[in-house]
């Protein structure tokens, strides 16, 4: 930990009898990874990276309020309705893991993208790019996961397209979709709505995909098999939205886990979030692995979990409704946001200390959605 020659101006002052004193709040650590003149693994890992090509490069080159929105979809209007669209790609190695597949993984990540919103998915896009070389039989298994997964979501695949790259240039498939939803009237769901008060609650348990792509891409074993969460959360967030549409916002944490979605809500709505640690549920299959691969469960992805902040008033009401949900019955109850240190989340330890629970820069572990 150093100051920055920035912070050694405004950071340090004279204290009455006359020794420096420094002000810990403008320290900073030194980030080397994040001067990159190429593109890095983490600037796919949903943390600070990404953020930093998003910001300088996308945004100015695309521009438009609607892109400016940065949620999980954008809300549009198109001949007086309100819709979510989104679009995603799907880059999982290896293509078949406990708890679902890379077809699987497509479908339910983009229709839990218009979930977020409060949208029911309508329509999905595929876009399969194939590698030469790779076994018919299993693109045909790829596709048929697909299909049941887009049936058991409620959702029709309305148009795809398909390319072919060399072997070599490609890790046997690669998928993008695009998904269109319509928004209720009265839901508006995004973070600048947060308000102090509000009540954090998490769906399930948390780490739980990620650890499962981890332990068969790299042969573990940690006693038991660890099952992705993969899952399509739209019927939950209706049973959510059916107890009060006055929901602040909702977030499925995916790349950089339920960490990065904290912050993002944090910074984009100008509120601090506490959090506590111990009512974080962590199975403990995945705190174990954790433990062992030297990763924080906070900042794993997940594929079938939400964190949702709700009014104080609704929040009893809202947990009973997502408990009695197959999806949501390990519900919780986990922080709240404050006035205090905007735009920053900590966390409080089950030792009675606190710590900050910052945006990851890269990427714990790549490849995973």
């Amino acid at each position: 930990m150093e100051t920055s020659t920035r912070g050694a101006a405004t950071a340090e002052g004279e204290s009455a009898s006359g020794v420096p004193s420094l002000d810990p709040t403008a320290w900073t650590c030194p980030a080397p990874l994040r001067d990159h003149p190429r593109i890095v693994m983490g600037h796919g890992g949903g943390g600070a990276l990404s953020a930093e090509l998003v910001q300088h490069i996308f945004a100015p080159a695309f521009g438009g309020e609607t892109l400016a929105q940065m949620g999980d979809a954008a809300s549009v209007r198109l001949g007086g309705a309100r819709l979510a669209f989104s679009t995603d790609t799907f880059v999982v190695r290896p293509l078949f893991f406990p708890g679902g597949s890379i077809g699987d993984l497509a479908v339910n990540g983009t229709v839990n993208d218009l979930a977020m919103s409060g949208a029911r998915a309508a329509y999905l896009s595929c876009g399969y790019i194939l590698e030469e070389g790779v076994e018919l039989s299993v693109v045909a298994r790829v596709a048929d996961a697909f299909g049941a997964a887009a049936r058991h979501a409620g959702v029709e695949v309305a148009t795809g397209d398909t390319k072919v790259v060399e072997a070599g240039h490609g890790d046997g498939i690669f998928i993008n979709t695009a998904g269109i939803g319509l928004i209720p009237p009265g839901v508006d769901l995004r973070p600048q709505r947060v308000e102090p008060g509000d009540v954090v609650i998490v769906s399930g348990a948390v780490g739980v995909h990620g650890v499962a792509i981890m332990s068969v891409r790299e042969g573990l074993e940690f006693g038991v098999e660890i099952e992705s969460d993969c899952a399509a959360l739209g019927g939950l967030v209706e049973a959510m939205l059916a107890v009060t549409p006055e929901l602040h916002v909702l977030r499925d944490p995916t790349r950089g886990g339920l960490a990065a979605s904290l912050n993002e809500i944090a910074t984009a709505s100008g509120t601090g979030v506490v959090i506590q640690e111990r009512a974080v549920p962590v199975p403990a299959p995945v705190a174990n692995a954790c433990a062992v691969l030297g990763l924080d469960p906070m900042y794993v992805a997940n594929e079938g979990k939400l964190v949702a902040f709700v009014p104080r008033e609704s929040a009893d009401a809202v947990l009973e409704a997502m408990r009695a949900h197959p999806l949501g019955r390990d519900a919780a109850v986990i922080g709240e946001a404050v006035a205090a240190h905007p735009g920053m989340v900590v966390a409080r330890t089950g030792l009675g200390g606190t710590r900050v629970v910052d945006l990851p820069v890269g990427e714990q572990l790549p490849r995973i959605c």
